[in-house]
């Protein structure tokens, strides 16, 4: 077997992008792969080809990393023929191969239909690529909901409990730190494990100054008399508006304010004209999920996330 990326030879792309790809999980059509391509989103030494000696495609995996990125961020697709014997050991080389080439190894991003685990082919097809990713060092798990919302859905009201104002650097910094106390985000909790919560703060700050949404959209939330009461960060991917970042004071919860927080953050890209606004948490995260179900946000995918097990 021949692992080679689609740098290799002039043809190693059109094969990739050409493979027939089988099995239960979606996979990218080839002019998704090419417009990605085109959007600098993926590029030809992050798309990885294995090969048998006749030349016949027997995998392919493909890394994502937004326009600027200097290594890619994460597996995007992982497919391995369904007429390999060992999906397991092609697919782990295949992934070793390409970890070896980026001097990193980028998370896996696999998704799936909320009713996956009901699905016999499908729990066989996710069992495999659990399987290879964990030989080759993503052997940490996270399940996360991506919810949507759309106009059909309706605007969330709002009771007016919060006002919403802009806010310096600084503000913004000491808010993201105080929401973070008592988190349900495994993310948030794994970090704040190895690094005090201003690092994390500072962290967070940067992840969504990167992000494609825009640094005026953010708003610190207070209660009527000016008590702090968290922060709305809405932001945006390459795809679609984003509810980002939210978060309630620990001292604020159990109010619903967190309903008022989220209600804010749709208002605002429904006024700007979305027509699609995107969110994830993670499913052990009740309360945050309770509400985009109570704003009319519905679970479109199960995004299973494998990853390297974070040092302490």
């Amino acid at each position: 077997m021949r692992l080679l990326p689609a740098t290799a030879d002039p043809t190693a792309l059109d094969r990739a992008a050409a493979y027939p790809a089988d099995g239960p999980v979606a996979a990218l059509s080839s002019e998704k792969i090419r417009e990605e391509l085109d959007a600098n989103q993926f590029r030809r030494e992050w798309i990885w080809l294995a090969e048998d000696e006749d030349g016949q495609v027997l995998a392919r995996a493909l890394w994502w990393g937004r326009a600027d990125s200097e290594r890619p961020i994460a597996l995007d697709c992982l497919q391995v023929r369904s007429t390999v014997a060992d999906p397991v050991a092609v697919a782990t080389r295949l992934l070793d191969a390409g970890h070896a080439a980026f001097g990193t190894r980028p998370l896996y991003n696999l998704s799936l239909p909320p009713d996956w685990s009901t699905q016999s082919e499908l729990t066989q097809a996710v069992s495999w690529r659990r399987e290879a990713s964990s030989r080759t060092g993503l052997s940490r798990e996270i399940q996360r909901l991506r919810y949507e919302w759309t106009p059909a859905a309706g605007l969330p009201e709002t009771s007016g409990r919060l006002t919403f104002r802009e806010g310096s650097d600084e503000e913004f910094l000491e808010a993201f730190v105080r929401v973070s106390a008592g988190s349900l985000d495994q993310a948030t909790l794994d970090e704040l494990r190895k690094k005090d919560a201003r690092q994390l703060a500072e962290e967070d700050m940067r992840f969504y100054l990167d992000c494609p949404g825009e640094r005026s959209w953010w708003r610190l939330t207070e209660l009527p008399d000016g008590t702090p009461a968290g922060l709305a960060v809405p932001s945006a991917t390459p795809y679609n508006r984003n509810v980002g970042y939210l978060g309630v004071v620990p001292e604020q919860r159990g109010k619903g304010l967190i309903d008022e927080i989220l209600a804010e953050i749709t208002r605002f890209h429904a006024a700007e004209g979305a027509e699609r606004i995107t969110a994830t948490t993670d499913t052990t995260n009740i309360p945050m999920a309770a509400a985009f179900d109570r704003a009319g946000y519905e679970v479109s995918e199960i995004r299973m996330v494998l990853e390297a097990p974070r040092s302490a």
